[in-house]
């Protein structure tokens, strides 16, 4: 395998993490670039709201062989308490690097999200966004407007400019390197809540699939390998390993050893897809996608990260 320069916006995030650490397994050189200071090797600080900030990374580099644009603020709710972050980051700082992709060209791949898909009821395939009107891929909140707007700024300028971008959706994924906070995904807060001995919410009547990082990232790793500009792919865990959101709080609290005492349960929560059935078949095909880990291993190894990394007996 050849050895590729590659750059990592938000590297020090979770995903960002994951995936750095798996190219730099395979012998890629890397560098990851993300909001604040920290003592990594291959690091720097940049935050791509600036534009400045951006530019002097590659002016201070001959090229890169790949840029993966992962630095965004992440969820639903997090993108309604703080708005202004979300958009600045999510779109201001996608046209950035979308601006130096245009006059440098390198390759680029963009991570989106399956939140895209809005409340659309059917299979959700890759074309979904272009073959249905909007009212049937309604985005339900402004986290996935950003993420749609992303990817048709991507498309733009490749129509435009003639950039060469993949994009890819990610579904639900987790595992070790992410740090709790109340906006996080499900099994992060209700891994961190049982860990601590704190109630926590189940919404009953949602099936989600989850996807283990690990997986997760060996897929997005293998884009540089069959690197094809205009596509877009959904990268999560198995169809049949869908479940409900009750069952995987049950899966967490036998991780964990605990009962659900301190587990409220209610009905369907209001404004959010109750079934997600989402097509894989593209990144199988094109990226050797293969989820490896069930939710009940995955999960486990993330119990055992997080009793770490917080230092819980």
């Amino acid at each position: 395998m050849e050895t590729q320069k590659i750059l990592v916006t938000g590297g020090a995030g979770f995903i960002g993490t994951n995936l750095v650490n798996e190219l730099k397994k395979r012998g890629h050189e890397v560098l990851a670039i993300d909001l604040l200071h920290n003592e990594r090797d291959n690091y720097t600080r940049a935050d791509v709201t600036n534009y400045r900030q951006i530019e002097r990374i590659f002016d201070e580099n001959e090229s890169f062989d790949y840029v993966y644009h992962l630095a965004a603020e992440y969820g639903r709710w997090n993108g309604e308490d703080y708005y202004e972050n979300l958009w600045k980051t999510n779109v201001i700082g996608t046209k950035h690097i979308i601006r130096l992709q245009e006059k440098l060209k390198f390759p680029m791949i963009f991570f989106s999200s399956a939140e895209v898909y809005g409340d659309y009821t059917g299979e959700m395939k890759e074309d979904v966004m272009i073959n249905n009107p909007i009212k049937d891929t309604y985005q339900m909140n402004d986290y996935a407007i950003t993420k749609w707007a992303g990817e048709l700024m991507c498309m733009n300028s490749a129509t435009m400019f003639g950039t060469e971008t993949v994009r890819v959706r990610p579904v639900n994924c987790y595992g070790p390197h992410e740090e709790y906070s109340p906006y996080k995904g499900f099994i992060p807060i209700f891994i961190y809540k049982a860990l601590n001995n704190q109630g926590y919410d189940v919404y009953e009547g949602h099936k989600r699939i989850i996807d283990y990082v690990g997986d997760t990232a060996r897929t997005f790793s293998n884009i540089v390998d069959n690197f094809k500009p205009g596509e877009v792919y959904n990268v999560g865990s198995k169809q049949e390993w869908e479940k409900d959101i009750r069952e995987y709080s049950d899966i967490v609290l036998d991780a964990v050893g605990m009962d659900d005492s301190l587990v409220s349960y209610h009905e369907a929560e209001p404004f959010t897809t109750k079934i997600k059935t989402i097509d894989f078949s593209k990144a199988i095909k094109d990226l050797k996608h293969d989820p490896k880990v069930s939710p009940e291993e995955g999960i486990k190894k993330t119990v055992e990260w997080m009793k770490s990394y917080y230092k819980i007996d």
